[in-house]
């Protein structure tokens, strides 16, 4: 175990994963507030790198703010919901993009100049015009008519189906989780016998995207970046995968009475373990 305040001054700039890291179910992780206001003063680069789906990078940051961290501006949000509306914009040109989530998680369809419509609105006798479904938030609609229904709309149209946070769950508490989109994603996937188009997490775009925002400012290495997370399977094994330095944080998916047990589970190897990313 090594403290997080001792390992900052070693990289040229820092990601975070965001639930379990710098917020929870409570509000901010604490002693993170004072983490972000030393790398501002400092001006030591950092983005948050999120499977958060479900706002926009503008909604994500006000959020912060409203929890006290006013410093976290929505330029330095990287979520995967970006992703997905990058790719909808240059592989699905027109039509009705359905989707699983809230009406702000629509956000990401409706930049990509595309007409989103929940799928509680589908008419499965009238579905020619959906050319797309996107998974985005697991709360937003009901388990079990929307889940229904998006089973026999995936039967009877073969459009691509985009998943744009891969988390199973998320914590919600010190021992509890909840099953997030990318749970669904699995069940439904599993269901239908389909493959679904994945983004976030441990997948390499996320880590890209926030790289190449990166190097536009500075000149920068891999291994002068440290990747900061909470969860073995997603931020560790991306960040490990990319070539960046990991910590593990132990305020999230992974209790400190089960993390050596963990590592060895699963192969997953962080470059260190930190009680919590603050200083």
């Amino acid at each position: 175990m090594i403290s997080f305040a001792s390992l900052i001054d070693q990289y040229k700039a820092v990601f975070f994963d965001a639930y379990g890291v710098l917020k929870n179910a409570h509000g901010l992780i604490p002693g993170v507030d004072r983490t972000i206001n030393a790398l501002i003063e400092t001006e030591k680069p950092f983005y948050i790198l999120t499977n958060d789906a479900s706002r926009s990078p503008e909604q994500l940051a006000d959020s912060y703010a409203r929890l006290g961290l006013p410093l976290v501006t929505a330029d330095r949000i990287v979520s995967s919901g970006m992703l997905a509306r990058e790719y909808l914009q240059l592989k699905v040109s027109h039509g009705t993009v359905a989707y699983l989530g809230t009406d702000t998680s629509a956000h990401y369809i409706e930049n990509a100049d595309l007409h989103a419509l929940p799928i509680r609105k589908v008419n499965l006798n009238d579905a020619s015009d959906i050319t797309a479904l996107v998974l985005l938030d697991d709360e937003g609609f009901d388990w079990n008519t929307d889940l229904n229904k998006t089973v026999n709309l995936l039967r009877i149209r073969n459009i691509p189906v985009i998943v744009a946070n891969t988390d199973a769950t998320y914590p919600v508490s010190g021992n509890r989780v909840a099953v997030a989109i990318g749970g669904v994603a699995d069940m439904l996937e599993r269901i239908v016998g389909k493959q679904f188009i994945r983004f976030g997490k441990p997948d390499a775009q996320l880590f890209m995207f926030a790289y190449d925002l990166l190097r536009e400012q500075m000149p920068i290495g891999k291994n002068e970046i440290l990747m900061v997370g909470d969860t073995l399977k997603s931020d560790i094994l991306g960040g490990n995968k990319f070539g960046f330095d990991t910590a593990l944080v132990l305020t999230g998916n992974t209790p400190a009475e089960d993390v050596d047990l963990r590592i060895k589970a699963t192969g997953i190897i962080p470059t260190y373990v930190c009680e919590s990313a603050a200083v």
